[in-house]
């Protein structure tokens, strides 16, 4: 299976899914015109990914400095194919990361750590806040 990379603009964030390593990363920003239109590729290539029959560990880290009311249905629907996968037996980690002084982040990852089941493994992260400058 092939690399999934998606450059970040200055509405989308980066992308970046290593099916080798079993890390998937989204960092960035989130706020593009369509959002449906801009993850499609996402999913198509998350759905194959979580198929793979030899797939036991998967680790995800999000680290979101922005992301509009759609963006955040997006991730929540990434969350539960993740945890559609955990429930099946295999062993997924997200890691939310949040700027130190960025309490809204973490709020955010607080919120989406109580929606999802407890299939998942889902660390909130606190950064250096100069890592963004």
């Amino acid at each position: 299976m092939e690399h999934l990379i998606i450059e970040a603009s200055k509405s989308t964030p980066a992308i970046h899914f290593d099916p080798e390593q079993h890390l998937l990363s989204i960092k960035g920003q989130s706020y593009p015109e369509n959002s449906s239109k801009f993850y499609t590729p996402v999913f198509a290539w998350l759905k194959e990914y979580l198929a793979l029959p030899y797939l036991k560990n998967i680790i995800i880290d999000i680290e979101m400095s922005y992301f509009n009311s759609s963006s955040s249905k997006i991730l929540m629907n990434i969350f539960e194919m993740l945890d559609e996968s955990a429930e099946d037996g295999k062993s997924v980690v997200i890691n939310w990361l949040y700027q130190e002084d960025d309490d809204t982040s973490l709020e955010c990852g607080e919120e989406f750590k109580e929606d999802i089941s407890t299939n998942v493994i889902f660390n909130l992260v606190e950064i250096p806040a100069t890592r963004f400058k």
